[in-house]
């Protein structure tokens, strides 16, 4: 009898003590820290951001505007599957704004246009480490029809589209990683495809984004880094900030028909994408964001002048033609903004 009622005890001992794990288990947080385990799940989060601004004068002594309005939409988002020692995380960034304005007749003018998306598989090198062996693949683009609104006839040259300019860049490589807050990878042998209409590359003896003239299509293959860094700094403030770098091996002077350079370029001549964001958040819906976005590319040279419609060359009447051939894009937002929550695994 007092075995039995030991037996007793000691099961009821062990079931108590099992419970008290897995109800101590469950007040851990789930992070993102890869550990070999025969466990396999998804996480995903996001941010979408919608602002915009809205003015109307009249009998205004400082003069302006009489009435415009601007709107903008942010969405950057990320999937991320963990299985063991193996993950394939994914970043999806959309961006589009547009500018109405009386002096223009309400026609609406873009202000940001742009879609990116990678997408990332790896596998750790070892138990406890952090880098792995990755796979990459990231596509660039736009949604609709870009201007160059200094022009007089503006409306009938649009100068992009989509799919026209279209990156596409795959790569093996190593990438260090840790969590979902920094990332960074590197590869020796990149090739990226540029795609562009011939509408666009038959214009001006260089070609287009790179594309030779007359083409639709340029092959390159070089080195390329990526890296992605998120920070909370507080619990109102975050940064995000994106650096690629990419270099192509096969890059040499691009000659006209007749033979005559009309670009130069050379494999040092790295191509730069910089893209940094300084969110402040007054509630759970409201804030501001900083955006500011650098890119250089070698590809896409810088005019100072344009050819009018008589066939005269004319001077572009710019106030940031000091930067040459930087991209700059620039911009301060208010807006109401939604995370997607984060899951527990």
């Amino acid at each position: 009898m007092i075995k039995k009622a030991t037996l007793v005890f000691s099961l009821l001992t062990i079931k108590a003590s099992a419970q008290q794990v897995i109800t101590d288990a469950d007040k851990v947080k789930p992070t993102l820290t890869l550990v070999e385990k025969d466990t396999t799940y998804w996480t995903y989060g996001g941010v979408f951001n919608i602002g915009g601004n809205q003015g109307v004068l009249h009998n205004w002594a400082a003069g302006g505007e009489l009435a415009s309005f601007t709107v903008n939409g942010i969405f950057n988002g990320f999937t991320t599957l963990v299985s063991g020692r193996n993950i394939w995380a994914n970043n999806l960034d959309l961006n589009y704004g547009l500018n109405y304005t009386y002096s223009n007749k309400f026609i609406p003018r873009k202000t940001d246009d742009r879609i990116d998306f990678t997408s990332k598989y790896g596998r750790k090198l070892s138990k406890d480490s952090k880098f792995f062996a990755t796979g990459f693949f990231n596509f660039k683009s736009q949604f609709t029809k870009g201007y160059d609104y200094s022009l007089p006839d503006w409306q009938k040259n649009p100068t992009s589209e989509f799919m026209s300019p279209a990156y596409f860049t795959l790569a093996p490589g190593f990438e260090y990683r840790k969590g979902n807050n920094l990332s960074v990878f590197f590869s020796p042998i990149a090739a990226r495809l540029t795609l562009a209409s011939i509408k666009y590359t038959n214009r001006i003896p260089q070609g287009a984004y790179g594309v030779p003239f007359g083409k639709t299509s340029r092959f390159e293959l070089g080195a390329y880094l990526s890296a992605r860094y998120f920070t909370e700094i507080s619990k109102t403030v975050s940064f995000r900030t994106r650096l690629d770098l990419y270099s192509n091996y096969l890059a040499k002077d691009v000659k006209d028909t007749a033979g005559v350079v009309v670009r130069q370029d050379n494999p040092g001549n790295l191509t730069m994408l910089s893209d940094n964001l300084l969110s402040f958040k007054f509630n759970k819906h409201l804030n501001v964001s900083i955006g500011l976005v650098l890119i250089y590319d070698n590809a896409i040279p810088y005019a100072t002048t344009f050819v009018d419609q008589a066939g005269v060359s004319q001077p572009k009447e710019e106030p940031f033609q000091g930067l040459g051939w930087m991209q700059v894009r620039q911009n301060i937002q208010f807006g109401i903004e939604y995370k997607l929550p984060i899951p527990k695994k």
